[in-house]
């Protein structure tokens, strides 16, 4: 408890000389319950580092802007290099990152944690003080890595961000082709970000129809951010996007959770129904009150889809050794963080 007392107190040290870029602020709101969006409003918060956000993905303070609230309300267990190694999760995770990148084998784990048996990351850096740097953030319980920080890859006079837009793009290609695969076929937007102190530029893959990102992406400085957001939960045609809205826009990151038949069988309303009731400025917490539906009831319906979607998916080389109600259990938080937030 001592050690993870030192590094919030250090963490929150480091945050207060770091201010994030109101447009990237606005992002990683949107992936916070509306418990984290009513403290911020009670107290001025400065934020770190970029990395995107993600919906539904609760990221670590290792070269990504995060709330210190957040931090304080999870229970961060760091793990040694060695732990790592023999960690599930963990040593997956790095044998991806081995396979897609080997110059990494030499690079050494300067922090690994993983929280509330959720997510665990990682980070590793290249010997030297300028060294290349690369972060992952694994879901605890699929072993899926959803977010990765490329830092310090380009020489340091001249950052990626001073690069033309093809060349961004191209770099950003390879980190998203060498970590997940090909995206030949996916639908490319790049627009620059309002932040007047460095640089930023935002990227989306989508695919070809949707109007959801399938990755996002953000490049600031000599920094790659990549965040797997896309991925099939239910049939097309049980399908709405944009649950919840931001600014007037569909808000996408609680879709995957939402779009579920025994939600909607439990609720005893249609897809199209519940996204009115949600535009209405309402949780789904209070949809599922006026029908006399209790908060564990949704939470438990809803983590029962996606522990069973998660089984289904895994592979003989990434099953998890947990059990059912283990695996229940450590998927609720994301849960609750969707079901109390609130369209602005």
């Amino acid at each position: 408890m001592t050690i993870e007392h030192s590094i919030r107190e250090q963490l929150h040290k480091e945050a207060e000389s770091m201010k994030c870029p109101p447009a990237i602020s606005k992002r990683i709101e949107q992936s916070y319950s509306h418990y984290l969006q009513r403290k911020r409003s009670e107290t001025t918060m400065k934020k770190r580092l970029i990395s995107g956000l993600v919906a539904a993905v609760i990221l670590i303070p290792t070269a990504a802007f995060a709330a210190p609230t957040l931090i304080d309300m999870l229970t961060r267990t760091p793990m040694t290099a060695e732990q790592v190694k023999v960690d599930e999760v963990g040593k997956a995770a790095i044998e991806k990152l081995y396979r897609a990148f080997p110059e990494t084998k030499s690079f050494e784990i300067i922090d690994a944690s993983s929280v509330q048996g959720v997510q665990t990351s990682i980070v590793l850096k290249e010997k030297g003080d300028n060294g290349k740097q690369i972060t992952l953030h694994a879901n605890g319980t699929t072993g899926v890595i959803e977010h990765v920080i490329q830092e310090n890859w380009e020489p340091k006079e001249k950052p990626l961000t001073a690069s033309t837009d093809q060349d961004i793009k191209s770099k950003v290609d390879v980190l998203i082709k060498k970590m997940y695969g090909d995206i030949d076929e996916y639908e490319f937007a790049m627009e620059p970000m309002q932040n007047p102190d460095q640089k930023t530029f935002m990227l989306n893959y989508s695919k070809k129809g949707s109007t959801t990102p399938f990755y996002q992406v953000f490049v600031q400085g000599n920094s790659i951010s990549v965040s797997l957001i896309g991925g099939e939960t239910t049939p097309s045609a049980m399908k709405v996007e944009g649950f919840f809205s931001s600014n007037g826009k569909p808000n996408y990151f609680a879709d995957a959770y939402l779009n579920d038949p025994e939600l909607f069988a439990l609720l005893q309303i249609s897809p199209t129904e519940l996204k009115q009731e949600l535009a209405k400025g309402k949780s789904v917490v209070e949809v599922a009150a006026s029908k006399h539906v209790s908060k564990q009831q949704v939470i438990d319906v809803i983590a029962k889809t996606q522990v069973e979607l998660q089984i289904q998916g895994e592979s003989d080389a990434s099953k998890s050794n947990r059990s059912y109600e283990q695996q229940l259990k450590a998927i609720e938080p994301k849960v609750l963080q969707i079901i109390e937030f609130k369209s602005e």
